[in-house]
């Protein structure tokens, strides 16, 4: 097995994506969710290739990711659109990974086409990889993770459990083949726990009476997990007698004695699953803390903890399933061994045990085993290739013995496949018989009927692969199995997945068994033509254990999308080449009476291949082939086959013969031959017909027997459940019996309390007759007292109202009389005021009035003023302050950039000096090279001119030369002496260094001279 630990890492690297629209507005999220837990990448840009480069990683152990393997939880990962204003998010679309397809063996990165994308112009597409990473976290040892023991240490011993960890681990050392337990320099010794599953019983208690005990197709097999490794035991078909061999599971451990007891007290109990297909039917729990408690000398005999130990079914079935005795309790019997490992010689004894060692890693192109084979999907080949090879178990999925027997469970397949056909053949042989003989003596031989292929025809193979189904519609959730056919492919037998999948709302699940390949001869024009008129129909139907099978929708395969995908060039090992065309894409499922009606929603992958012409000529067609091509099977060889044979052709002399006997001619014997053969092959085929007819009937007899035992299982444990109804039936009649007699008593207490509540009534209506008579006398006295009484009260009313009219007529009239006097009296006030307005004294004093209103005015407007004249002043002086510190800062910002400018300015000049002086000198040397030249001409015309008497003139040159060159010389210092002294240029400049080059070259020139 491969390299485990308790935790893992479920890494998904979001690479990159493409075919994305640009949108500077908006941003690029990627959410993944998985088990619950929501996970996001950082937004990128909305362009054409998004950079994402996130990982994104959940923790789990290898338990719980096997469960979710089981459980086929996926990964869905969501692509948002995020606008940078609002912050709203879209969804663009979203992809489904699943979790089976995620191995340790790092993979390769692929590209993921968006589903449900809102781009339907462009497919974009995210660059995905997935990833199982061991969790490997280093932990710095710590005083408080450790405890002392209270035992005392050994003498000559290192005390190794007293700094043990509080919970100790099995690492697996895959290099040597064994788990380590605790600290690796003082834990040697050897170790070996094994599990044994031995046998079962009582099986058929765990499914309820409402299911069939087995289904065609249905394989059980017992489950558990033993230190990190996921072992199945081999499958079996029937629950009532369970036929599968007990199957030893081994590690080898490397610790010591106290250590290893101290790691199996600490560890968790062992979970037995009894599992069919991905379901669990029930469990149970092995304790390992038992072997620490058994007190045994591992050196001499092995702690041994075995037993029938009850399955208990998961919560889910509980409700269902009623309660059983102790005598039907569905038990297995499972034995845990612990033993000291022997020397070499004895673990070769046992080396024939099924032990789990960690194995090479394989590729992860090998299917997992995970996936058993329920029922074969029709894959076609063509004539001349070979049958695959059986599947290899990958990396730590199951054990070596599950191994072989999936293998031989493959070989039984094809053994069987090939013994029905060779009961198939003596079917035939009637027809070839009857051929034989009505050829008579002719030498045409009989053989199958053939189809010719044209040369141009093409052998074409094509595959289509059901992905997924989800987006369900509907109200109630459905055992989805899907199924077509299509005739131009040459199988008219329909193709269906199995086993059936539940679907519910809001869910996608993967298909199995749904991967179909057809090999087939045609025209490309043909082709073309079918593929573009007749689509491949899909029909989904629900599979009812109770009732029939139900028509859920149908989903149309356009083929002709496939013809315009684009091609990709092959080269096979062979070297010879082909064309493949592939197709993704998510269709509609609707309804057959309302196609405008979705049901839901179907992923699938359609590939086509163009293998080239067509090699064969003639196909032979068999009836039993279902229109497949296949190579024509020889006829049985029996030793009467070979006796008729064409008569004899060899020349015969001309002259006259002697005339022959009737029955010693070639056509007589020939014709005797023909029908002793016949009668032979007639006895040939009762022979097999008897023999067939055995084969079913032993069949048949061996059905009934099983079909007997489920029936006996069935009925016994209808008789179970009929007994506890029964019991729960006693126990309800009594009940109710003692309901009916407290009903009883209650009737009876309740007449009673009627009678006597009847008897109150009665005499409480008599009181109320006698006090109702004497209240209506009492009533008749009172009305009369208040009659009078009333009559006295309106008397004297009415006389206050008199004496109240009285004084209000007095009132009136005082009213009237004093609104005369009112009247008057405004009269006199009206003519003493125009007297008093007439006098000075009054308009003075309302003058006065006015005067002293203004003046309040006026110094409440000075008062104003004022404060707004020092609210000014304040502003003012404030504004003088800042536009000081103002001028101070532009003065000292115009002095830096005066300063700036003259240093820019000095810069300038420096620089424009030393390009004068550049130019200057560049004119000296031009000059002094017309001069060197002049020289040079004067001096070789007047060596031509006097070359008879060179010792006249002869001293006279190179005075003179010297002079110039010490002119030159001093010429030249000077010049960079004036260059340095400017500060601009230093003597790694270039023209510092050609001036040191020329002062050189004439320093060596006088030097010469």
């Amino acid at each position: 097995m491969a390299s485990k630990t308790d935790q893992l890492l479920i890494v998904v690297s979001i690479l990159e994506g493409r075919h994305f629209p640009k949108s500077p507005q908006l941003s690029l999220v990627v959410q993944a969710s998985f088990d619950g837990e929501q996970l996001a990448t950082d937004p990128v840009q909305h362009r054409d290739q998004p950079q994402f480069n996130t990982e994104l990683a959940w923790e789990l152990d290898r338990r719980t990711l096997h469960q979710h393997r089981l459980q086929r939880t996926p990964i869905k990962l969501q692509c948002f659109a995020v606008d940078s204003v609002s912050k709203r998010k879209e969804n663009v679309g979203y992809i489904v990974l699943d979790l089976r397809s995620v191995q340790e063996v790092k993979q390769e990165p692929r590209w993921y086409p968006l589903l449900s994308s809102k781009y339907t112009k462009q497919r974009p597409a995210l660059l995905l990889s997935m990833g199982l990473e061991n969790d490997t976290k280093p932990s710095e040892p710590s005083p408080d993770r450790f405890k002392a023991r209270k035992a005392p240490p050994r003498q000559g011993s290192p005390a190794v459990t007293d700094l043990l960890p509080d919970n100790l681990e099995a690492v697996l050392i895959s290099e040597k083949g064994y788990h380590q337990v605790g600290p690796a320099d003082h834990c040697c010794d050897m170790f070996v726990l094994s599990v044994t599953v031995a046998f079962a019983t009582k099986l058929e208690q765990l499914i309820p009476s409402t299911m069939k005990l087995s289904a065609e197709g249905s394989e059980f097999f017992f489950y558990y997990s033993l230190l990190g490794n996921d072992i199945t035991s081999e499958p079996f078909h029937n629950l009532l007698s369970p036929d599968f061999e007990p199957e030893r599971a081994s590690v080898r451990i490397r610790s010591s004695k106290q250590i290893l007891q101290t790691f199996l007290s600490q560890s968790p109990s062992l979970q037995i699953h009894l599992c069919c297909g991905n379901h669990s039917l029930g469990s149970t729990d092995v304790s390992l803390a038992a072997l620490s408690a058994v007190s045994m000398d591992l050196e001499n005999k092995a702690a041994t903890v075995e037993g029938a130990f009850v399955l208990q079914p998961p919560k889910r079935n509980k409700q269902t399933l009623p309660a059983l005795p102790a005598d039907l309790q569905p038990t297995v019997g499972v034995a845990v061994t612990l033993r000291k490992e022997e020397s070499l010689g004895t673990k070769e004894g046992y080396g024939a045990q099924a032990q789990f060692y960690p194995p090479l890693p394989t590729p992860p192109s090998i299917p997992p085993v995970e996936q058993r084979p329920r029922s074969s999907s029709p894959v076609r080949k063509p004539p001349d290739s070979s049958p695959p090879g059986p599947p290899l178990p990958p990396p730590s999925s199951h054990t070596e013995s599950e191994a072989e027997s999936l293998l031989e469970e493959l070989q039984r397949g094809t053994e069987q496949a090939g013994l029905a056909a060779d009961l198939e053949v003596p079917v035939q042989q009637p027809g070839l018989t009857e051929a034989t003989v009505e050829g008579g003596a002719s030498s045409v031989s009989v053989s199958a009927p053939k189809v010719s292929i044209p040369s141009s025809a093409h052998h074409f193979c094509f595959s289509l692969d059901l992905r997924s189904l989800g987006g369900l519609r509907l109200t109630h959730s459905i055992a989805a199995t899907l199924r077509y056919a299509y005739q131009f492919f040459g199988s008219p037998a329909p193709i269906m997945t199995n086993p059936p999948v539940e679907l519910q709302r809001n869910m996608e699940v993967s298909l199995p068994q749904s991967y179909c390949a057809f090999d087939f001869a045609a025209l490309p024009q043909q082709l073309q033509d079918t593929f573009s008129r007749v689509p491949l129909v899909v029909e989904i139907w629900h599979r009812d254990s109770t009732s029939k099978d139900q028509l859920v929708g149908r989903a149309s395969i356009q083929l002709s999308h496939l013809l315009s995908a684009e091609r990709s060039r092959l080269v096979a090992s062979t070297g010879e080449q082909s064309w493949r065309q592939t197709h993704q894409d998510r269709i509609s499922v609707v309804r057959t009476h309302r196609p405008s009606e979705k049901v839901a929603e179907l992923s699938y992958v359609a590939t086509l291949e163009d293998l080239g012409l067509v090699k064969a000529r003639e196909v032979i067609v068999s009836d039993s082939s279902q229109n497949e091509p296949v190579v024509p099977a020889p006829l049985p060889s029996h030793p009467a086959a070979h006796r008729p044979a064409a008569p004899s052709l060899n020349p015969t002399p001309l002259g006259p013969t002697a005339p022959t006997a009737p029955r010693e001619t070639l056509e007589y014997r020939t014709a005797l031959e023909l029908e002793m053969w016949k009668e032979e092959q007639e006895d040939l085929f009762d022979d097999q017909l008897r023999k067939k007819e055995l084969s079913h009937m032993q069949a048949l007899a061996e059905e009934w027997k099983k079909r007997d035992r489920e029936r006996e299982a069935l009925v016994k444990k209808k008789e179970v459940e009929y007994n506890v109804l029964e019991e729960q039936l006693q126990k309800t009649l009594s009940a109710l019996e003692k309901r009916e007699k407290q009903l009883a008593e209650a009737e009876l207490e309740t007449q009673r309390l009627q009678r006597e509540l009847r008897a109150e009534h009665d005499l409480t209506q008599k009181e109320l007759r006698t006090e109702h008579d004497l209240t209506q006398r009492e009533l008749q006295e009172s009305s009369r007292r208040l009659q009078q009484e009333c009559d006295h009260r309106v008397a004297l009313e009415r006389d206050k109202v008199r004496l109240m009219e009285e004084e209000r007529a007095r009132l009136l009239q005082q009213i009237v009389d004093g609104e005369s006097r009112y009247k008057q009296l405004e009269k006199e006030f009206q003519l003493y005021r125009e007297q008093q307005n007439i006098r000075p004294e009054f308009r003075l004093q309302s003058e006065i009035n006015l005067l002293t209103l203004e003046k309040v005015e006026l110094e409440r407007k000075l008062e104003s003023t004022t404060k707004s004249k020092l609210h000014y002043k304040q502003q003012w002086g404030r504004t003088l302050k800042e536009l000081a510190r103002f001028k101070q800062r532009e003065q000292e910002n115009a002095m830096t950039r005066l300063k700036k400018q003259q240093a820019e300015l000095e810069a300038m000049r420096l620089r424009y000096l030393a390009t004068e002086q550049k130019e200057m000198v560049q004119q000296d040397r031009q000059e002094l090279d017309d001069i060197r030249n002049e020289l040079n001409r004067l001096k070789q015309q007047e060596e031509d001119r006097l070359g008879p008497t060179p010792s006249l003139s002869g001293p006279a040159p190179p005075h003179s030369v010297n002079e110039s060159a010490d002119e030159h010389l001093a010429r030249l210092l000077e010049e960079r002496d004036t260059l340095l002294r400017t500060g601009v240029y230093t003597h790694d400049d270039r023209i510092i260094a050609e001036l040191n080059r020329q002062i050189q070259d004439a320093m060596r020139d006088r030097g010469n001279l």
